[in-house]
C-alpha cells in the first residue's frame, strides 16, 4: 500500500516524469539483452573492445548478453571507465535530452537532463550488470592490430588472445587542447581549459572564454552559475544554436537527405525569427555556406538569455593575442559574414580569467592496419561510416563521427554491434570489400552537393535509413533484421546459418565455434 501511496505522489506530481520512467522500464524489458550469468560460457566469435568509454561498454555489454565473448581494452587506470564523462567538470551534463542518449536499453534516467556524475553510474551499472569487471584490461594501451596467419586478429601481441572482430570505442575527445596564444606570459590572470573548472571561482570577475563551440557553452553555464561580473564568447566564427527541446531536436534529425536541401531554409528562417530574434546577428549569415545540416548545433537555451541580460556577450572575431599590458586580449571583431582573419575592428577585451574552450585532441585509429586508410576509402568514407571496406569484422563505433544531427550516445551503438555479429557468423550476410565500396560510391553520388563531403554531417534518420536499406538490400539479411535493430530474435537467424552451414560442408559459422571447441582463445 505504501508503495503504491507512493508512486500514486509521484505521478500526480510529476506525470511527464513518471511516464518516462514508466517507458524506460518497458524499453529495457523488452529490448535489453539478458546479462549472462557467474562463470558463462560464452561463444565464439570473441571480440576485442577497445576503449571503456560509454561506447565501449555498452557495446561489450551487447556482445556478452547475447552470448558471444569480448574482451575490452582500456589505455589508463579504472578511474578512467566512461570514457570523456569521467573527465569532465562535475557540473558538466546532457544538453540533449535524455530520451536522444539511450545508449544502452538498461539505462534508467532519473532526469531529462542528467548531469555528469548520473551518466557515469548508469556506464558503471551497465559494467557492472553484464560482468564485464573480469573482461576488462585497464593501463593497456592498444598500439597495434593485426592478423595472424589463421586470419583471427591481435590485439598489440599474441598475450591478450586471439579475436574474430574488433571494435574501435576510443571516441572523439581525447586529451584538452590548450594552445598557446601570442603575449600570454604578459597576462596577469589566471587561465584554464574549459573541461577543468571544478574548484575554481569567477565571482566577481572578467571572464574572457575562447572558443565557439559546445565547450564555449558548457563555460558560459559555468561562469553564470559563478555570478562572474560579465563573460565575452570570443569566437572565431558562427555556429547555430537550437532550442534544448526534444521535438525540436527530432524534427532537424528526421531530414533523411543528411544535408541542406532547398528547403532547409525553412528551419533556419524559424530559428532566426523565433529562437534568436534581437540577436539573429550573432546566428550564421543566410547563403554564408553554414546551413543548420552542415556542422553539429549548438543545443542550449540560457546562452541567448545570458546575452540580452547583459551578464554575457557573444562576438565574433580573430584572436590577436594578449595585450602587452596583461590585462586582457587583443580582438579582431568582425561583422556577419565577413570571413576569417578579414576586415574589422580591433578591441581589448578586458579579462581576469581566460577560459580556452578549444575542445579536445581527437584520438587516433592509428592502431588499425594501413590498408584502412587507403584513399579514397579512409575514415570517415567507410561502409555505414563504421566499417572499413578492407576489413568489415572492424567497427570503429562513435570514432569516425564529424559533424551530425542526432547524438553519439543511442541506440546506434547496439545495432553497430549487432551488424558486427551477424557478419562474424553468418558469410551470406557478410559485405564483400567491392560492395561496401559501391555503397560509399552510392552515398558519395546521392550527397554530391554536401559542403563537407558526404560523411562528414549526417542525421539520425540518414543513419537509420542506411541500417534498414543495407538489409534490405540483401536477402540473407532479412533474417536478421529483427535482431540487428531491436536486438530480438537471435535464435531463429542463428538455427538457419547452421543449417546452411551444413549445406556448405561445415564452412562459415562452423569454423568459427571450431576455434572455441578447440579452446583457442
Amino acid at each position: 500500500m505504501g508503495y503504491f501511496m507512493s508512486y500514486s505522489r509521484y505521478f500526480i506530481t510529476h506525470p511527464i516524469l513518471f511516464v518516462y520512467q514508466l517507458l524506460q522500464y518497458v524499453l529495457d524489458f523488452i529490448l535489453s539483452p539478458k546479462p549472462p550469468p557467474p562463470h558463462p560460457n560464452l561463444v565464439r566469435p570473441k571480440i576485442a573492445v577497445i576503449g571503456a568509454g560509454l561506447t565501449g561498454v555498452s557495446a561489450a555489454s551487447h556482445i556478452v548478453g547475447h552470448g558471444f565473448d569480448c574482451r575490452i581494452f582500456e589505455a589508463g587506470p579504472k578511474k578512467n571507465l566512461g570514457g570523456i564523462w569521467a573527465k569532465v567538470n562535475n557540473t558538466s551534463g546532457l544538453q540533449i535530452h535524455s530520451i536522444m542518449y539511450r545508449f544502452h536499453p538498461a539505462v534508467h534516467w532519473k532526469q531529462g537532463y542528467p548531469d555528469r556524475q548520473q551518466i557515469v553510474s548508469q556506464i558503471t551499472s551497465l559494467w557492472k550488470r553484464y560482468g564485464l569487471e573480469s573482461k576488462t584490461e585497464f593501463n593497456t594501451p592498444v598500439e597495434r592490430v593485426y592478423k595472424d596467419p589463421h586470419g583471427r586478429w591481435i590485439i598489440n601481441d599474441p598475450s591478450h588472445g586471439r579475436f574474430e572482430g574488433v571494435i574501435a570505442a576510443i571516441g572523439t575527445c581525447g586529451d584538452p587542447k590548450m594552445p598557446t596564444l601570442p603575449g600570454q606570459e604578459n597576462f596577469k590572470g589566471e587561465i584554464w581549459h574549459s573541461s577543468q573548472l571544478d574548484g575554481k571561482s569567477a565571482k566577481g570577475k572578467k571572464v574572457a572564454i575562447i572558443g565557439g563551440g559546445a565547450s564555449a557553452v558548457e563555460a558560459l553555464e559555468f561562469v553564470a552559475s559563478e555570478e562572474a561580473e560579465h563573460a565575452n564568447v570570443l569566437a572565431r566564427s558562427e555556429k547555430w544554436i537550437i532550442p534544448r527541446n526534444p521535438f525540436i531536436d527530432m524534427l532537424l534529425s528526421m531530414n533523411i537527405l543528411g544535408s541542406e536541401t532547398i528547403f532547409s531554409w525553412i528551419p533556419e528562417y524559424i530559428l532566426r525569427i523565433f529562437f534568436y530574434r534581437d540577436l539573429y546577428d550573432i546566428s550564421p549569415a543566410p547563403n554564408s555556406g553554414k546551413g543548420i545540416f552542415t556542422e553539429t548545433p549548438m543545443v542550449n537555451d540560457q546562452v541567448l538569455d545570458l546575452i540580452r541580460s547583459g551578464k554575457a556577450s557573444w562576438l565574433r572575431g580573430d584572436i590577436l593575442g594578449y595585450d602587452e599590458s596583461g590585462t586582457g586580449i587583443r580582438f579582431n571583431k568582425r561583422a556577419q559574414g565577413v570571413p576569417k582573419n578579414g576586415p574589422g575592428s580591433e578591441k581589448l577585451i578586458e579579462a581576469d580569467v581566460v577560459i580556452m574552450a578549444t575542445g579536445y585532441k581527437r584520438p587516433s585509429l592509428g592502431f588499425l592496419p594501413d590498408e584502412v586508410f587507403t584513399e579514397p576509402y579512409e575514415p570517415p568514407n567507410w561502409y555505414l561510416q563504421v566499417f572499413p571496406p578492407e576489413h568489415p569484422s572492424i567497427c570503429a563505433n562513435n570514432c569516425t563521427y564529424v559533424n551530425a544531427i542526432g547524438t553519439v550516445g543511442n541506440y546506434h551503438i547496439g545495432i553497430y554491434t549487432r551488424f558486427l555479429l551477424m557478419y562474424l557468423v553468418d558469410p551470406l550476410a557478410r559485405p564483400r570489400t567491392w560492395w561496401m565500396k559501391r555503397w560509399i560510391d552510392m552515398t558519395r553520388f546521392v550527397k554530391t552537393r554536401a559542403p563537407g563531403g558526404a560523411f562528414d554531417f549526417f542525421t539520425y534518420s540518414e543513419l537509420l535509413y542506411w541500417f534498414v536499406f543495407t538489409i534490405a538490400i540483401n536477402p540473407f539479411r532479412w533474417k536478421w533484421a529483427l535482431f540487428v535493430l531491436c536486438g530480438i530474435g537471435k535464435e531463429l537467424p542463428l538455427s538457419v546459418v547452421q543449417q546452411e552451414d551444413k549445406a556448405r560442408n561445415g564452412l562459415g559459422m562452423r569454423h568459427i565455434m571450431s576455434n572455441h571447441d578447440h579452446g583457442e582463445d
